[in-house]
């Protein structure tokens, strides 16, 4: 209960600054520890910036690092030379801003003569208002003189003047309160404290007349004037209170100092009138290291929440009952700036690389800042066999990644391939999601987007000019000529270049002067002696154009007698694409390139990139795509869009590095609860047997991250096809199979749903099946495929319509998915790599096909015998066979059985490490269509839109 101030009538209490300091010190001690308790990676850090070394800042300084260490809060001593200028110490302010394991920041005032007042300003509003522990900054300043606002952080002083105010048990509210002293510091801060907390207040400075008089009418004494002992007890009111916040030395002879410390305010005089006072030293002073210490510790609270917290702000849909065109819906909404996203999920300002106002890249440090965090839920987003009509497995996995994150709360990533050139102006369209579910900007995501692509395609065709010039050369010099140009004298001196080492190396040439080589050795070296019969790269485009699949290079007058037969894959083909996707480092990439296997040489060794010298410059011309793609769905949440190895010769998944970085930043910490946990939805491209399985059996090797569960994507639509439906012809109506009731069709169809659950069981993984909803479907057909795929195995089955809704149409999958992740993975691989390869192609054929067995061909089982020599036997296997049959042959749907799978050949990516066996004829260069979709494409020429994508 308050005490009013005039009922005081005996001499002035002291108020005991040192043993309320310590209190405070004792509270932030004990909520550091029990806080650290639970989550032992908490630290608050407290940082000093101090120029020159003045004896009076030095003391200060002192002061603080002790209380610091007494209550657990780490600190680091700055120091700069007295001299140093506004920009020198700004910019150390701004990185300490940029480092998240800071709390505080203080500049120790004052700084060298050469700072003025308004270049003190300049640094202290150069730190941010959140790490601002002074309460110096004009953004705290501003609030706290607002009744409207509350500041980040009150000053220190002031602050301490308020709690030794509070601890009298004096009301303040109503009571006069005079301050003397205006400055920023403490006498305007104080004021501003004492209105809010309903004290009639009265400031006074220099230039006030009749100070003693209004003194007088004061319940409520704050001095800060820096005039030792100015205020005698004569002016003071009976039972006032008296905080002195002076610090002034006055000439003291019985002092070994020969000074003394006093206060503003006359002690013996004041004491004997007012009802509370401070004594200085003891009063103010230890309270504002304390409070520091307070506010330190306030920080360190809210920046761990905020880094924990992770809200995404959703942006809101303007459903329509018909659904609009996918890139009406994805132009009528407009996204959050980057940056913006990138904040809420996480990230800092320096990790990110904006491309425009809309995407950006994240750069790979990040997972070195976040290495700590244990890993969020790693979902699979496969479906069932892939038919023409479609079954929406991207527009599943943005629909899921918005229904976690928008309307569940938790952090969630979908992490998507970026889609090729080729099928955008060709028939299948983009990629980007569909309906209320989609990647936006579309029409950026689906072409050029940050230029990967055309990196991949830059690099991989510089080492076919690489491969086929060197071919060119050896074909038309001797040896000796060969060797001087590889290696030529340089001012006299001849010196290998630093990659020609690991081919000596390879060849067991161990000497370093390239004068040394015998006639013998200068002839392994600079001949790679490529068997043309052999080569396996080929040049890449971005574009579907069938006349490029075989051509004849070497026809210029200058390459006469050197043709040959080649050809052009589309560039999401090429093996760099795959590295990529695979890549787990900067330097594992640079290896990877190297290894790459282009040719075998006469003598029956692989030749690489690293064998042509060019693994080195593949590796620049891929260092900025390596980066993942932030982007946004149509809700706001977070996407990384990297890498597109085509899913049939590849592996067709993103890339290792996005779901890496994604993992970490939707990841908790130690003692955080369950709920905390965030998910990464990574797509795997067609059905389970293709892109789930080889993102088990070779992305997961390579990551070594253990996915917790497959969400497998069906369609009434596409289990009928597979059921005995019709045939279906683009551009022609659908047979009433596809649009009305059929149970009979459907539940036969629903065998080759259940055959990919069974398969993803094998894996030890959680399986949610997702039925994506049309509207001719009807009840009875949703819930037979509910019915049927959990007696199939699946832990869930739930309908599905995020295409009309957006994440709220997809909520109840979001939520079975949530429940279906508790716990731990039980994850497993298929087989073991040291299997030979045969072996490893027979455990995928008969457990995910439900082949019989595999036929090798005579070249197959030559391939084999070479790469087993070659030491490449140990790899994953990724078969390359189509899409549209569990089989081999695309012609037999549903579940078949009984058929042996013919393996043709067996090719080696060493560089992205597997083999991939070929089933059938596989086209890696797609043709164009007679009506392709680029028809319909084009700009609003007066708002410079794109029209016409799908």
């Amino acid at each position: 209960m308050a005490i009013p101030v005039d009922s005081y009538t005996a001499s002035a209490k002291i108020i005991d600054g040192t043993a309320i300091a310590k209190s405070i010190r004792d509270e932030v001690a004990q909520r550091i520890n029990t806080l650290k308790s639970t989550y032992p990676r908490f630290q608050p850090q407290l940082i000093i910036v101090q120029a020159g070394a003045r004896p009076d800042s030095s003391v200060y300084v002192r002061m603080k690092i002790k209380a610091a260490q007494e209550v657990g809060i780490l600190y680091r001593h700055i120091t700069l030379p007295t001299e140093a200028t506004v920009d020198e110490i700004v910019d150390v302010v701004k990185k300490l801003n940029r480092d998240d394991t800071v709390s505080g920041i203080i500049v120790q005032l004052p700084l060298g003569d050469h700072i003025g007042p308004n270049e003190e300003r300049t640094i202290t509003e150069a730190i941010s208002p959140e790490k601002d522990v002074d309460g110096f900054h004009a953004y705290n300043i501003g609030h706290l003189s607002s009744r409207a606002a509350l500041p980040l952080f009150t000053p220190c002083t002031p602050t301490g003047v308020l709690r030794l105010l509070e601890s009298t048990g004096v009301s303040i509210s109503g009571a006069n309160a005079v301050i003397l002293g205006r400055s920023d510091i403490v006498g305007s801060p104080v004021a501003a404290m004492l209105r809010s907390k309903d004290a009639t207040t009265t400031q006074c400075h220099s230039k006030t007349r009749n100070l003693p008089e209004i003194v007088k009418n004061a319940d409520i004494l704050v001095s800060a004037i820096g005039k030792p002992e100015y205020v005698h007890g004569s002016w003071l009111k009976q039972g006032a209170v008296v905080i002195d916040v002076g610090t002034n030395y006055i000439p003291d002879p019985t002092k070994k100092s020969g000074q003394r410390l006093v206060g503003d305010v006359d002690f013996a005089s004041a004491s004997s009138v007012a009802s509370h006072i401070t004594p200085v030293p003891g009063g103010v002073g230890p309270m504002t290291v304390a409070q520091l210490m307070f506010n330190t510790l306030k920080s360190a609270e809210r920046l761990w929440e905020e880094a924990r917290s992770r809200k995404v702000k959703p942006l809101k849909l303007r459903l329509q009952e018909k659904v609009p065109s996918d890139i009406e819906i994805a132009m009528e909404q407009t996204p959050k700036p980057i940056l913006h996203l990138a904040q809420e999920v996480g990230l800092l300002p320096d990790e990110l690389e904006s491309y425009g106002k809309y995407k950006a890249k994240v750069e790979l440090s990040v997972l070195e800042r976040l290495n700590h965090r244990k890993n969020g839920k790693y979902v699979v987003i496969s479906g069932i066999t892939p038919t023409p009509l479609g079954e929406g497995k991207s527009t599943t996995t943005i629909g899921l990644s918005q229904a976690i994150a928008a309307h569940l709360g938790r952090p969630a990533f979908a992490c998507v391939r970026q889609p090729s050139q080729g099928p955008t102006f060709g028939i299948k369209g983009g990629a980007a999601g569909g309906g209320y579910s989609q990647v936006i900007p579309m029409d950026e995501f689906n072409l050029h987007l940050t230029g990967d692509i055309h990196a991949v395609t830059a690099a991989n065709n510089l080492l076919a000019a690489a491969l086929d010039a060197r071919m060119f050369h050896e074909a038309t010099q001797s040896d000796k000529a060969l060797y001087g140009r590889l290696v030529p004298a340089k001012k006299g001196k001849r010196e290998f270049a630093p990659l020609m080492f690991k081919r000596l190396q390879k060849l067991g040439i161990d000497k370093t002067d390239p004068n040394d080589l015998t006639p013998g050795e200068i002839q392994r070296f600079a001949r790679l002696d490529v068997d043309p019969q052999t080569i396996t790269w080929s040049r890449v485009i971005d574009t579907n154009d069938r006349f490029l699949r075989k051509i004849t290079i070497g026809q210029g007058d200058a390459e006469k007698g050197h043709q040959r037969e080649a050809g052009f894959d589309i560039a999401v083909a090429s093996e760099c694409m795959a590295v990529l996707a695979l890549t787990t480092s900067l330097q594992d990439m640079r290896e990877r390139l190297g290894a790459m296997v282009v040719a075998t040489s006469k003598s029956g060794d692989a030749i690489t990139a690293d064998d042509l010298g060019v693994g080195g410059a593949l590796a620049v011309l891929l260092k900025d795509a390596i980066k993942p793609n932030l982007m946004q769905t149509l809700e706001g949440t977070p996407v990384f869009v990297h890498a597109g190895p085509f899913a049939n010769i590849a592996h067709g998944n993103s890339s290792i590095l996005a779901d890496r970085v994604a993992l970490k930043l939707v990841g908790s910490e130690e003692g955080d609860s369950p709920d905390h946990v965030g998910y990464v939805l990574t797509e795997g491209g067609f059905g389970a047997d293709m892109g789930m399985e080889k993102f088990c059996n070779i992305k997961c090797r390579v990551s070594g991250l253990t996915p917790d569960a497959v969400v497998i994507v069906s369609t009434t639509r596409a289990l009928k096809m597979h059921g005995g439906g019709p045939e279906v012809t683009p551009g022609k109506p659908l047979a009433d199979t596809y649009t009305k009731e059929d149970l009979v069709i459907l539940k036969e169809g629903t065998k080759n749903l259940v055959r990919h659950i069974q398969n993803s069981k094998k894996f030890g993984l959680k399986v949610v099946v997702a039925v994506n909803r049309f509207a001719s479907d009807t009840p009875a057909e949703l819930e037979l495929i509910r019915e049927q795929a959990l007696i199939g195995g699946a832990d869930a089955a739930v309908v599905s319509n995020h295409w009309a809704e957006g994440g709220a149409g997809a909520r109840e999958l979001a939520e079975a998915l949530v429940t279906a992740c508790e716990g731990e993975s039980k994850f497993k691989f298929l087989y073991d790599l040291n299997l030979p390869i045969e072996e490893k192609i027979t455990i995928i054929s008969k457990e995910i096909y439900g082949a019989e067995g595999i036929e090798l061909s005579d070249l197959a089982k030559q391939q084999i015998e070479t790469y087993t020599r070659q030491g490449y036997s140990g790899l994953p296997i990724c078969m390359a066979k189509t899409q549209y049959s569990f089989s081999h042959d695309p012609k037999l749907k549903n579940a078949p059985t009984g058929f042996v799978i013919p393996i043709r050949s067996v090719r080696l990516s060493a560089g992205a490490g597997f083999l991939y066996p070929l089933l059938g004829d596989m086209q890696t260069m797609p043709g164009l269509g007679t009506r392709p979709g680029f028809w319909e494409v084009g700009l609003d020429p007066e708002t410079g839109r794109v029209v016409g994508l799908f």
